[in-house]
């Protein structure tokens, strides 16, 4: 929440082999080594609706949404 934009999030960047070699069964050993496997990504705010948890869907203003749910806290 303190992150002013997500230019500014480290992406871990995961081995090519989960994607080429699921249960260590290579699936296009020729391409090995030629993907890009981030762990996640950022969506730019201006795309996201809403914020879907186990206790339910957050709204904008998600400040104030995620103050009342109680289940973060704000930085």
């Amino acid at each position: 929440m303190a992150t002013a934009t997500g230019d500014l999030i480290p992406i871990e960047e995961r081995a090519a082999a989960e994607v080429y070699e699921p249960r260590r069964q290579a699936t296009h050993p020729q391409r090995r080594g030629q993907s890009v496997n981030p762990a996640f990504d950022v969506t730019p705010a201006k795309y996201v609706t809403a914020i879907v948890t186990e206790r339910g869907v957050l709204r904008a203003p998600y400040g104030q949404s995620l103050k009342e749910d109680g289940s973060f806290r704000l930085i």
